[in-house]
């Protein structure tokens, strides 16, 4: 079965930078056609999609509120993949994860454009076990 597992997380100053790591273990073959996602929680609050990237081509999509801070990224022979988060604040601070699952968003518009993947919870069936990341002020 797919297993993923994040790594990187831990306390930096406002300001500062952080990389997340996803490792992946069980795919096979059909690694390229899926999304692999970030989200992130905090207490009370439900997951927010931060970034994805579909395997197959290495397009990326960010939210509006955190293009230019963060950035996704991949390792198509590892199947890893990378969060780069720059510029944090405290407001970043929340537990991360990893998550894949194939692609959702098929139509034809997604044919032309490749905007194959959702950053939405339930799109997702594999997830990691979390990661904390703090920000301090």
């Amino acid at each position: 079965e797919v297993r993923l597992v994040e790594s990187g997380g831990g306390s930096v100053q406002a300001g500062g930078s952080l990389t997340l790591s996803c490792a992946t273990s069980g795919y096979g073959g059909t690694y390229s056609n899926t999304c692999m996602a970030w989200f992130r929680q905090t207490p009370g609050q439900g997951r927010e999609g931060v970034a994805v990237i579909y395997v197959g081509s290495g397009r990326t999509k960010i939210p509006d509120t955190l293009k230019g801070r963060f950035a996704i990224s991949q390792d198509r022979e590892e199947k890893t993949t990378t969060l780069q988060m720059n510029d944090l604040k405290p407001e970043d601070a929340a537990v991360y994860y990893c998550a894949s699952g194939l692609p959702t968003q098929v139509n034809l518009a997604s044919l032309h454009t490749g905007d194959f993947c959702r950053i939405l919870e339930a799109d997702y069936p594999n997830w990691g076990q979390g990661v904390q990341v703090s920000v301090s002020s």
